[in-house]
């Protein structure tokens, strides 16, 4: 006999004072404070890779309006550990997030245990290309990076301490749901990025427009640890004085980039060189 595919029961929900949506009151308010081990995503394009068996995360309940339903359905009978689905209409969903809720999908997943960065590279001699993010306190600057990340095959995106979660609900829409799939790692308060890259026998080049070493020239190291700072500032002198600085040339008297599109001008540049980008033909 073939294989049969398991269907799932939605439950409908008309109570906003539903215990079972308790997870998903007052959304913008406890993003600010954050969520005990859990997130919340939003969205099909997120949703379905919540449930990709490439997360890393487990979704531990969905709440939909029931005109998705249908759509969505497939993808959690598909999924490995099926959570439940509450079905609400959007007048009940946007009574308990607190806001005006259209797209009409929405999830909480549940974060496990944070990795340690070293498990995440591929050990020497093979090549590794690692994004390393300091100081990025805005969620659309993280999400970008991190959807760029995913876009040129990075190993995986390491952030400082004082960086914004990658899985705050703005950031993982914003990364068109690749924080979801990308393999990251924060590192501790006070932890130094080239001590890390030593460890790990990666080269660090450090991104600064004031760098005397242009992307083009640069000879691609077969191991390297992309660090880019916040934008303004950018990073700090003793990381810059320790790294291999480069720059990306631009237009004479403009030297300015948002970060999170610096970081895929890099990233494409060192993964072409690399190899990790098919090419067509």
């Amino acid at each position: 006999m073939g294989h049969r595919e398991e269907t799932v029961a939605a439950e409908p929900i008309a109570d906003p004072d539903d215990p079972r949506l308790e997870p998903y009151t007052r959304m913008r308010e406890r993003d600010l404070v954050g969520r005990t081990r859990r997130f919340i995503a939003e969205g099909e394009v997120t949703l379905r890779l919540l449930l990709d068996p490439r997360a890393r995360f487990r979704a531990e309940s969905i709440l939909l309006a029931p005109e998705r339903w249908p759509g969505l359905a497939p993808d959690v009978a598909a999924c490995r550990d099926k959570p439940p689905v509450y079905l609400a209409d959007k007048a009940v969903m946007s009574a308990v997030t607190g806001f005006p809720i259209h797209r009409g999908v929405l999830a909480v997943g549940r974060r496990g245990p944070e990795p340690d960065p070293a498990a995440l590279v591929p050990p020497a001699p093979a090549p590794a290309l690692v994004l390393g993010l300091a100081g990025l306190t805005n969620h659309d600057n993280v999400g970008a990076a991190f959807r760029n990340a995913a876009a040129f095959g990075a190993d995986a995106v390491f952030l400082d301490a004082t960086s914004c979660d990658p899985l705050y609900r703005k950031s993982i829409r914003v990364s068109a749901g690749a924080a979801l799939i990308q393999p990251f790692a924060r590192l501790a308060p006070g932890q130094d990025w080239l001590t890390l890259a030593r460890a790990l026998d990666l080269e660090a080049l450090a991104l600064s427009p004031g760098a005397a070493e242009s992307l083009d020239d640069l000879a691609t190291p077969k191991r390297v640890l992309l660090i880019l700072g916040t934008e303004g500032p950018g990073l700090d002198a003793a990381t810059l004085g320790r790294a291999r600085p480069v720059r990306i040339p631009m237009a004479p008297g403009f030297d300015s980039l948002n970060v999170a599109t610096a970081a895929g001008i890099a990233l494409q540049a060192i993964a072409y060189g690399q190899g990790r980008l098919a090419t067509v033909g």
